[in-house]
């Protein structure tokens, strides 16, 4: 399709004025847009329900403009999330997320098919921080991980945890984490104690629906300070 042609008259008093207004429209749109950052929930179903929704309106609730992307997986081990970001990588990174919130354990101590000894355990968690440490954020630094220690099973959860499974994470799990946080140089987020302080938001294996709420603004509590960097 051909296009028209138009003759423009500059009046001379008025040049000034329009080549200025010119300037400023182009400056104005060659300005990059502002971004919020990005955060990246990582875990099993303690990720995958409620608390990356309740994370994202405490942050609008203070403005800031951020996009939590939850990538919970419900059900998974450290082994089997460790699969997933092995086959899921490009599309995670991709993301481009700024902060990583990492949540994982829970399953690893059922006394099922699922029960991951400590050492195998300890292997698939420095594989995920490897793959993790890959990602950059959307202003091309590296993203920062928060690591999260995992609630205590209740005495009353019913098979396939028991009280094995509350006493390996008391005497390994937990201990592997911060263990882990602390070579890794990573942020670690105390959700062990916000359970055992209220037991009333744990009834099972899964928070409430008020402990869900709760551990939001324990993740928020942690990566506040951050955001202000």
């Amino acid at each position: 399709m051909k296009r028209s042609a138009y003759k423009i008259k500059f009046r001379p008093s008025r040049t000034p004025l329009l080549v200025i207004s010119l300037i400023l429209g182009i400056s104005f749109c060659s300005s990059p847009p502002r971004r919020g950052v990005v955060i990246l929930c990582a875990g099993d179903s303690l990720t995958d329900s409620e608390y990356p929704r309740h994370l994202q309106r405490l942050l609008a609730r203070d403005g800031i403009a951020a996009k939590v992307r939850n990538f919970g997986r419900r059900g998974n081990t450290s082994g089997e999330y460790r699969r997933f970001l092995e086959n899921q990588k490009a599309a995670l990174a991709n993301e481009h997320p700024d902060f990583i919130l990492l949540q994982l354990g829970t399953n690893d101590v059922r006394l099922d098919g699922d029960l991951t000894d400590t050492p195998t355990f300890a292997g698939n968690m420095r594989a995920i921080i490897a793959i993790f440490r890959g990602f950059t954020g959307r202003r091309g630094g590296k993203a920062v991980i928060l690591l999260g220690s995992i609630p205590p099973v209740p005495d009353s959860a019913a098979f396939p945890f028991g009280p094995a499974s509350r006493e390996r994470i008391t005497r390994e799990i937990n201990p592997f984490i911060r263990q882990l946080a602390q070579e890794e140089r990573l942020v670690l987020v105390d959700n062990t104690s916000l359970f055992s302080a209220s037991p009333d938001l744990l009834p099972g294996v899964h928070p409430s629906r008020e402990g869900y709420r709760r551990l939001a603004r324990n993740w928020y509590a942690a990566l506040a300070p951050l955001l202000k960097k």
